[in-house]
């Protein structure tokens, strides 16, 4: 009968009690070099993510925007197991607001091709005639001698196409096909980090909410919701406001016989979201409105839009934006325009919210300052 072994004690799981290693780094040493690592390894990933960073700060805009009514839409209908239906609907609905604007302003371009051919034929054999309006303004008689001696006969007309040759129209369309690609492919990535950005929505605001108070403790977790609340006041400001706008605008065009009013209204509601962007629009309609003769609608056009954007400028954005991110406008004012000015379409977001953190640590400096005083 063979005898029985006695029990051998499981080895020892605390690395932290053996000794270490001849050549071992010292404690200091080692804590340098685990900062180095995670440092080097957080530059490689976004070094490997940087073609897709924009995309995913869409994404992330895009959730923050709309978690309240996420978040209202979830206690109404609560997630099943799965959690597939609500984020796939709302992933949808965005999509479609921005896709149809676009589906719609193709379908409007398809049926002025027709009017534009007609138009740049006609220009080629005959020249582009001297409009009306051009003498009911300051110096109409000056513009008009200067429009027939260089644009209304056919030579001028021939050598205007013609400055555009072959080669130059192909480049042109292959940037523009190119560009069009990349552009459709970051909205989809967008749509599908937004997709898990709404099923995952706890779970990311507790890990991230974590990650910051870990790092920065309790002011970081203040900043962290300064900035959101940041988001959120633009997204009214900006967004809600502009679109107020284009639809006033929009009615102002058709009592007014502006053509295509529909398309010029959702322009006027895209450049009302960004300051100032606005007046090129109604101008250029009250602009349309001159050339056919009709003065008195071209002003009431121009008179209407800047009430419109005076309005909404000086009294109802300060008093969103400013009154969540508790900013005063001016600096609201620096941020989306410099944030525009270096991050495109995406600045118009992350500007106020970086302007809002950065006044926020100032208060708080000054603030300690105060009281240490």
């Amino acid at each position: 009968m063979p005898m029985a072994l006695p029990p051998t004690a499981p080895p020892s799981r605390d690395f932290d009690a053996l000794p270490p290693p001849p050549g071992a780094l010292t404690p200091r040493a080692q804590g340098a070099a685990r900062v180095f690592l995670v440092l080097a390894l957080v530059a490689l990933g976004l070094w490997v993510l940087h073609p897709f960073l924009p995309a995913l700060a869409w994404a992330v805009i895009l959730a923050i925007a709309l978690g309240p009514l996420y978040a209202r839409a979830e206690r109404r209908w609560p997630p099943g197991r799965h959690n597939l239906l609500l984020p796939s609907l709302f992933t949808l609905a965005v999509a479609l607001v921005f896709l149809l604007p676009l589906v719609l302003l193709g379908i409007e371009a398809a049926r002025e091709a027709h009017d534009v051919i007609a138009l740049a034929r006609s220009a080629e054999q005959t020249g582009l005639p001297v409009p009306d309006f051009l003498a009911h303004i300051p110096f109409g008689a000056q513009a008009s001698a200067w429009w027939a001696a260089n644009l209304s006969h056919p030579k001028a007309g021939a050598e205007l196409l013609h400055h555009l040759d072959k080669s130059t129209a192909i480049g042109l369309s292959r940037s523009l096909g190119a560009q069009i690609v990349r552009r459709v492919v970051l909205f989809g990535f967008s749509l599908v980090a937004l997709f898990f950005l709404f099923r995952d929505r706890a779970l990311v605001t507790r890990q991230v909410l974590t990650a910051i108070t870990r790092l920065f403790g309790p002011r970081g977790e203040r900043v962290a919701r300064q900035m959101v609340a940041s988001v959120h006041g633009t997204v009214d400001g900006l967004v809600l406001v502009g679109l107020g706008e284009g639809v006033l605008l929009g009615i102002v065009y058709v009592f007014a016989g502006v053509p295509h009013p529909v398309l010029l209204g959702a322009l006027t509601a895209v450049a009302a979201m960004i300051p100032f962007g606005a007046p090129l629009v109604f101008g250029a309609a009250a602009l349309v409105l001159l050339a056919g003769g009709s003065v008195v609608p071209a002003v009431i056009v121009v008179v209407a839009g800047f009430v419109v954007t005076f309005v909404a400028d000086h009294f109802v954005r300060p008093a969103l934006i400013g009154g969540t991110t508790q900013l005063p406008f001016l600096w609201v004012l620096l941020g989306i325009l410099g944030g525009v000015e270096t991050f495109g379409l995406l600045g118009l977001f992350l500007g106020p919210a970086v302007m809002a953190a950065l006044i926020l640590l100032w208060r708080e400096f000054t603030g300690g300052a105060a009281e240490a005083a």
